[in-house]
């Protein structure tokens, strides 16, 4: 019996998530002091309210962060994810978010003025009130798997849903 027992500890232990995909508190702290931090685990971050202009963020893991209200003018979020993030309100002029997995963010009323979108992942993305009216690498592909609003400003020809009618 305590055989058995030990046994079943020890599948336990082993099918719990690696201690990897937890947040990273100094991680965390270097970036919401303005600095770069490529492929850090910046899970569930608060970076809101925040000035952190030309950062290097690209292959981070932001997943479930609090971007909203921030300026991130110039920042690099190149293959990052960034998949149910609240970015509301945020500002990206500049930005490139290339290969960025942004699925099930929040992205109502972000500002995104010339920033690069090239193969980022808006798959259950709210961009209702977002402006994209000049972004780069945006394709309808990409906004066919989001939802908007009559507010969202996108590049002429390109359209989205409204999210309230999905």
């Amino acid at each position: 019996m305590a055989r058995l027992f030990a046994s079943l500890i020890l599948l336990a232990a082993l099918s719990l998530p690696a201690t990897a995909h937890a947040q990273n508190r100094g991680e965390i702290a270097r970036v919401q002091a303005g600095q770069s931090c490529s492929g850090c685990n910046l899970f569930q971050a608060d970076l809101s309210y925040r000035e952190l202009r030309n950062l290097d963020l690209s292959g981070s893991r932001l997943r479930q962060s609090n971007l909203s209200l921030v300026i991130m003018d110039g920042s690099r979020f190149d293959g990052a994810n960034m998949s149910i993030a609240n970015l509301f309100g945020a500002r990206f002029v500049g930005a490139s978010f290339r290969d960025t997995d942004l699925s099930d963010a929040v992205l109502v009323g972000t500002y995104f003025n010339a920033s690069n979108l090239a193969g980022a992942n808006l798959t259950g993305a709210n961009l209702s009130g977002a402006y994209l009216s000049d972004v780069r690498g945006l394709t309808q592909h990409q906004l066919d798997r989001a939802c908007g609003d009559a507010d969202t400003l996108l590049p002429p020809g390109l359209h989205i849903a409204d999210c309230r009618l999905i």
